[in-house]
């Protein structure tokens, strides 16, 4: 993968995770769904999901400033 598609993926991933993790988006939905038994555990998947995305966002803009130093 380049570091530009890395950098796409955890930027896209973070704004996603960032979105269901502090508006009530997955809520509403799972609701209207018939889903709503499992809003209990989404703070269990989207918190680390979005630690997770971040850490990847880090990961890409560090391999670009290596890059550039090369």
């Amino acid at each position: 993968m380049t570091t530009q598609t890395l950098f796409k993926v955890g930027v896209f991933g973070t704004v996603i995770a960032a979105l269901c993790c502090f508006t009530p988006i997955l809520v509403v939905l799972f609701g209207m769904l018939g889903l709503s038994a499992f809003v209990g555990i989404l703070d269990y998947v989207l918190l680390p999901g979005l630690g997770l995305f971040l850490l990847l966002t880090v990961y890409a803009l560090w391999k670009k400033q290596q890059a550039k130093c090369n």
